[in-house]
Order: structure tokens, then sequence, then C-alpha cells
């Protein structure tokens, strides 16, 4: 525990980018934290997942894709600071998987340029990785 006894809340994310070079983002429905925001789809590990697996299992659970381990790459990470917690999060990318990505957990789905990004109000800790996510289009 830090000196203000903040706990630090660990989830992973991940960047789907299609054959255009667009990213999914999903848009949190309503009844949930930060509803309305628009996000890249992942969330909270598991006791005794690795960040690996737990996106895979996400990935699963929420677009009903497959996705291997291999095609699975670290990009960077969030860490922001909320008002009762600090949030830890890896964003992984992913440009091959099987399936069609759907939304199975009544999430709004959007594929966006990169450079559209900014258009969608996303929580504070996902703002920062966008410039990363451009980079990578060069």
């Amino acid at each position: 525990m830090s000196d203000q006894g903040r706990k630090i809340v660990l989830v992973v994310a991940c960047a789907l980018i299609d054959a255009d070079g667009r990213v999914l983002i999903a848009q949190r429905p309503e009844g949930k934290t930060l509803a309305g925001l628009w996000e890249f789809p992942g969330g909270k590990l598991e006791p005794g997942e690795t960040p690996e697996e737990s996106l895979i299992r996400e990935l699963h659970e929420e677009l009903g894709i497959t996705v291997k381990p291999a095609c699975l790459a670290p990009l960077t990470f969030a860490s922001h600071t909320y008002e009762t917690f600090h949030l830890l999060m890896p964003l992984y990318v992913c440009r091959r998987w099987e399936g069609i990505p759907t939304a199975r957990e009544g999430q709004t789905l959007k594929w966006v340029a990169p450079a559209r990004l900014r258009d969608y109000p996303m929580p504070p800790a996902d703002e920062p990785l966008i410039p990363f996510l451009i980079d990578l289009q060069g």
C-alpha cells in the first residue's frame, strides 16, 4: 500500500487493428462507471492470470473472438490516478484474431482511424494511449 493507502488496479486493454489500420473501440453501456465513454476492449485481471491470459479471456467474453498469445504485442501502458485507486493498464496491439468482433455485453462498437480517436470521449487513462496508436500508423 502507498502512503495514501491507494489501491493499485491492474487492467489490461487491447487495440485491435483491422486491415485498414482502424482501431476497435467500445462505448461503455449505461449503468456502468464512466458510461457513455469510449475505451479499448479489455478488463481486470483475475487472480493468477497473466495480462495476456486475461486479455484473451476478455476479448472472447466481450467480443466473441479468439486471440492467440503470439498475436498480442505490448505497445505501451497507462498509469493514472483516479480518486480512490491508481490504474495501471498495459495496452497490447493485435492484428490477427479468429471470428468477427461482436458486442456481447450491450456495448456499442466502432472501428476508428487512429487520427480520429480524439473525436470520441474516453476515460482519462485511455486518452494518453492515442498518440502511440497514431505513431504506429507512421
